[in-house]
């Protein structure tokens, strides 16, 4: 088992040194008609390809160098940490989210930079990352405020499959309002090598995925538990609603038992998060345990409370396909300039009183 490293901005350091650990949170004064329900946004993104622009020796990584065939260089590099701190404000809205899941990094470094190099120095964010398996290195790695949530536990998990290298599953313990959090980043085996022929690669993610889970609630039947991340797979294929067991009906909601928020109506205007030859997939998903679909003291969320983030300046025309598709920074190896090929997800949390 692979411990992470935890990295730390100097400003976040000295900021939660000074306040220290705040269990707040945001008001909202849409739910439930009240005027003082706090909660705290949880919110993953596929940043596609978040390279810093040096060449790593025992990683893949040289298109995204000066000299690859992506001519990453430094403009290019700071245009996009400008724009990934542009779509953590704009969806966090009065305030950047509580916990930002993230994957396609390339290193702890990318993150700092993130962190100090543009104004989210202002936040006293931390990191979690280690650098997986994958062999272009792109690894998945969490962000939290610390004074909103407090650390209590990381590690990371191998897949376990022979040949696979591929990235981990990230685990993260945290309280929140007075509430132990298990938070699972995850960032399954790609379809680039085709759908069918990679199946199997994304049911032995699911698998070792269900094992934590079914660990967590072993040692608690009544764990809160978030999972999130890219699975290059749909809710309703097998590796999420039968390895996983995650169901897409929150109806009745019991304890020890998953349900995926991202089903199509909860996603409003979207059908997916990323598109392919005109075609939306829902990849980035949201999955929680029971006790948070109840509404009682401590932390809960709303049954349609998943939601996909896409305002204007994260799309551009679709022109092959018609509508709109995520403006990102490649298409292929022409550089657009833009934010990601996936829009970023996210839900609430809210505090009982």
């Amino acid at each position: 088992m692979n411990f992470p490293v935890l990295c730390i901005s100097v400003f976040g350091l000295l900021t939660a040194f000074l306040a220290g650990f705040a269990p707040g949170g945001r008001k909202d004064p849409a739910v439930h008609g009240t005027t003082d329900q706090m909660h705290y946004r949880i919110m993953f993104y596929n940043t596609e390809n978040l390279f810093d622009t040096r060449n790593d020796s025992v990683t893949a990584d040289d298109e995204f160098t000066p000299q690859g065939d992506m001519h990453w260089n430094n403009n290019r590099y700071t245009a996009k940490l400008n724009n990934l701190y542009k779509t953590i404000i704009a969806l966090g809205g009065w305030q950047p989210p509580d916990i930002i899941g993230v994957c396609e990094i390339e290193n702890c470094v990318v993150l700092s930079d993130l962190l100090n190099l543009t104004p989210l120095s202002k936040f006293p964010y931390r990191i979690i990352h280690d650098d997986s398996p994958d062999r272009r290195g792109i690894d998945v790695a969490l962000l939290y405020n610390s004074e909103t949530v407090r650390f209590l536990q990381s590690k990371y998990f191998n897949i376990n499959k022979p040949g696979l290298f591929t990235r981990e599953i990230l685990y993260f313990k945290a309280l929140i309002h007075r509430d132990t959090c298990h938070f699972l980043i995850n960032h399954w085996p790609s379809r680039s090598a085709g759908q069918l022929r990679t199946e199997t690669d994304r049911l032995s993610a699911a698998l070792r995925l269900r094992s934590i889970v079914d660990s967590l609630f072993q040692a608690r039947p009544n764990a809160k538990i978030i999972i999130t991340g890219d699975f290059n797979d749909e809710p309703q294929d097998e590796s999420l609603s039968v390895c996983l067991s995650a169901g897409t009906d929150p109806g009745e909601a019991h304890s020890a038992v998953l349900y995926n928020l991202s089903i199509a109506p909860a996603s409003g205007k979207f059908r997916g998060t990323v598109k392919f030859r005109g075609q939306w997939n829902l990849f980035d998903q949201v999955i929680v345990s029971g006790t948070l679909l109840q509404t009682k003291p401590g932390l809960w969320v709303l049954p349609s409370g998943y939601r996909i983030f896409g305002p204007s300046f994260l799309l551009t025309e679709d022109d092959q396909y018609n509508g709109f598709k995520p403006f990102r920074t490649y298409n292929g190896y022409n550089y657009q300039g833009g934010f990601s090929d996936h829009l970023p997800v996210y839900i609430d949390l809210y505090a009982g009183k």
